[in-house]
């Protein structure tokens, strides 16, 4: 059974990570977006800036923020 962690309304709010996942997602839906609505291609550093913020996601994951609270059950 999938369960969510006890905190997970705060790790939405504060989490670096949900936030460098959010502004991934937003620019390449953007990216797709731009395909079908102009004439222009997107720019070739465009990938590589979406490819920096998802690894930039993955690192921020990794490393703990004071702002969270921590589990009291641990």
């Amino acid at each position: 059974m999938i369960s969510l962690i006890y905190n997970w309304q705060q790790i939405l709010r504060k989490a670096w990570s949900v936030r460098l996942i959010i502004l991934a997602g937003l620019l390449t839906g953007l990216e797709a977006i731009l395909v079908f609505f102009t004439p222009i291609d997107t720019p070739r550093w465009f990938p590589l800036l979406v490819f920096a913020i998802t690894m930039s996601a993955l690192v921020a994951r990794l490393i703990a923020q004071r702002s969270i609270d921590e589990n009291p059950d641990e």
